[in-house]
């Protein structure tokens, strides 16, 4: 009797995107009603310097805007990835990031905030008479609001990675010769969650760039290795491994089909029939491995 593995990560990925959408829209709702609720009872019911409308006005404008900002953020935590080795560098691009994603939230929350005050009061919106000072205010909740993303973000992804599995190059043995040529390995170590297994290189599809990662493609799983596509190109035998495209590169092994296209590129078809794109930079190189034989004859 087999059991069924408590988390099908399969099944998640066909709904990540709508799972990882809906948690940022679900959040900001959450908090555009918590933070309306507090800014209500100081601001209008408290003190009365406010209407009771304008609290919601505010919150609502600042939140679609940080949630607009969202897909930004998710970008630059992918380009300038926080680790050890890199922190201090990438610090500084995100301190300066953060004031970018002020300035931008600020300006169009303040658009937003003259068109709500009119169409619904028909009133003229003021942000402040001393514009620095409240830029200033504004920004330390943006920077705390950005690096709370990003930690959201990273701690994520961390997750993804031990339920997808992560692959990485075996390392030299602290003594004696290493069991394998390092400038080209024939295995890949992957761990998931908690275990560890060894993936042999022929056993690869095809690899994929993905920001700081190269996605191995292996029995119809992907595993993320952290390295850039050109050093991963070098350390493969390019008498298996072929260039398709600046993010892809396909084993030869794998490919069974060449479909030329209108645009002078190309779709490649793999064993287990998905599919890749082939520049027309790539195509021609590739048809000359082959000749005029046709593929997976």
């Amino acid at each position: 009797m087999t059991t069924k593995p408590a988390f099908d990560f399969a099944r998640f990925q066909r709904w990540r995107r709508p799972f990882e959408i809906g948690f940022w829209v679900v959040m900001m709702t959450v908090n555009t009603v918590f933070n309306g609720v507090v800014a209500w009872f100081d601001d209008s019911y408290r003190t009365h310097r406010a209407e009771g409308i304008e609290p919601w006005i505010w919150e609502a404008s600042s939140s679609l805007v940080i949630l607009a900002l969202v897909p930004f953020v998710v970008m630059a935590s992918r380009r300038w990835t926080l680790r050890f080795d890199n922190w201090r560098q990438n610090l500084k691009i995100h301190l300066a990031l953060s004031v970018l994603f002020c300035l931008v939230h600020v300006g169009l929350m303040i658009v937003l905030r003259i068109i709500a005050y009119w169409v619904i009061k028909g009133w003229r919106y003021h942000f402040g008479n001393d514009w620095l000072r409240e830029l200033g205010y504004e920004y330390l909740k943006d920077i705390r609001t950005y690096f709370l993303f990003l930690a959201i973000i990273g701690a994520y992804r961390l997750l993804i990675l031990r339920l997808q599995g992560e692959a990485s190059l075996l390392a030299e043995p602290d003594e004696g010769p290493p069991v394998e040529p390092v400038d080209r390995p024939e295995r890949f170590l992957v761990r998931k969650l908690g275990k560890e297994f060894l993936v042999a290189a022929r056993e690869i599809e095809w690899l994929q760039a993905s920001g700081n990662y190269v996605n191995l493609r292996v029995r119809g799983r992907d595993y993320p290795l952290r390295a850039t596509m050109a050093g991963i190109e070098e350390r493969l035998d390019p008498a298996r491994f072929v260039r398709v495209h600046r993010s892809y590169l396909v084993n030869l092994d794998y490919l069974v089909e060449i479909e030329p296209l209108d645009t002078g590129d190309a779709r490649l078809t793999t064993r287990d029939g998905a599919t890749l794109p082939c520049s027309r930079r790539f195509r021609a190189q590739l048809r000359e491995r082959f000749g005029d034989a046709p593929i997976g004859a």
